[in-house]
């Protein structure tokens, strides 16, 4: 297209959607592989309403005046909003591109990446444990097998108030 477009959708309940609602211009930056994970977690998992995201790194900033990390940026686009969509969640913000740059030769982090070498991994499932749960107190009795004659330390109950985990 002349003039050069781009979309993106931003839902509704984050900082960023206020910001771009209100200024009408955004960037999206393309971080490289060789980013460090603090920097993925202050810029990522903050928002923008709770801390101050540019403190202490290298902020340049696009001639919409949208700041990006230039020290770990491998490209951005910079767009000014022309039209956006209401969708339930999102809003889907279509803008001209005012400006474009390339400035690493280091790979941009794909999503694939992310989810491969950057994003934390889930910690591994505890293991099931064999055995029965008082349905009144929560004790766990271990084992196969629920003697017939238990009674719960916990709340004195007997074995019919028990079920197998």
């Amino acid at each position: 297209d002349s003039p050069k477009r781009v979309m993106i959708a931003v839902n509704k309940a984050n900082h960023t959607h206020d910001i771009i609602a209100k200024t009408g211009v955004f960037n999206i930056s393309c971080l490289t592989t060789d980013t460090s994970f603090n920097t993925f977690k202050h810029w990522g998992f903050q928002s923008g309403r709770d801390v101050d995201k540019t403190a202490g790194a290298n902020i340049a900033y696009s001639s919409n005046g949208v700041a990006y990390i230039a020290d770990t940026a491998n490209a951005f686009i910079s767009g000014k909003v022309t039209q956006t969509v209401e969708y339930e969640t999102h809003t889907v913000f279509f803008a001209d591109v005012t400006e474009a740059a390339v400035l690493s030769a280091v790979p941009s982090v794909t999503y694939a990446y992310y989810q491969n070498n950057i994003k934390p991994k889930p910690s591994p499932a505890a293991e099931k444990k064999v055995g029965w749960v008082c349905r009144v107190c929560g004790y766990v009795h271990e084992g196969e097998k629920l003697p017939a004659d238990i009674i719960c330390p916990l709340c004195k109950h007997g074995a019919e108030e028990f079920e197998r985990l």
